[in-house]
């Protein structure tokens, strides 16, 4: 496999993963703070502004590391 396409799948798991992971943390976050206030369960502006900001930040690692190892190897 050409290393450029085996940095890209490596990035993509990582990027789903960062964003996967982010999302539990908030959504945790916003379960806990619903009980505590007797509230719907619903994420803030805030929480889900910094989703959107990391959605954003993670389309550029597949290709950031699809070009690394490309140049690694």
């Amino acid at each position: 496999m050409h290393p450029a396409v085996e940095g890209f799948i490596i990035g993509l798991a990582l990027a789903v993963l960062l964003v996967g992971a982010e999302y539990l943390l908030q959504r945790k976050a916003a379960r806990e703070r619903s009980e505590q206030f007797k509230v719907k369960l619903e994420l803030d502006e805030t929480q889900r502004r910094r989703i959107n900001s990391l959605m954003r930040f993670c389309l550029f690692v597949p290709p950031a590391f699809a070009v690394a190892y490309w140049l690694v190897s």
